[in-house]
């Protein structure tokens, strides 16, 4: 099992917009960073538990666990013209851009905010932490899972 770290702005689609979808479970769409496309294409797994992480916010940081709850299969938005996320050099023959759905696995007992985080040195090396570590997608270790989801707990 691998475990991951996945941002969304809350403004735009928040942990609990999840878990109001029908069952709980929403596409992934619209990441256009090919690293990022490459953790859900060829690494995710189903059933791999992931930290949903609200950014871009007043008070950034862990706001529930999900999962992965597909496949990867193609991002629909690349082919519609009208999407933000539209891409003119993908085709359905040769997709672009991948995604897997997200299903809500739990709430925490509290939102684990990014300065949080940075208090704990069991959590120093995290890419989240790094500087200049952007991704909107990153691993996270178990090790680092754990100790976040028993913060959010505690």
């Amino acid at each position: 099992m691998n475990y991951w770290l996945m941002k969304s702005e809350p403004d735009v689609f928040s942990f609990d917009d999840l878990k109001k979808r029908p069952k709980k479970t929403e596409p992934w769409n619209g990441v256009r960073n090919y690293q990022a496309r490459n953790f859900m294409r060829d690494e995710m797994q189903v059933g791999d538990l992931i930290l949903f992480y609200h950014s871009s916010c007043e008070i950034p940081g862990v706001a529930g666990i999900a999962k992965v709850g597909s496949k990867p299969y193609p991002d629909s938005t690349q082919f519609d013209s009208k999407s933000e996320y539209y891409d003119p050099k993908s085709t359905k023959e040769n997709p672009r851009w991948f995604l897997v759905d997200v299903t809500f696995e739990m709430d925490l007992d509290h939102h684990v905010a990014l300065e949080e985080l940075k208090k704990h040195k069991k959590l120093e090396n995290m890419r989240l932490l790094q500087r200049g570590n952007r991704l909107s997608i990153l691993p996270v270790t178990r090790e680092e899972f754990d100790y976040i989801k028993k913060l959010g707990l505690s």
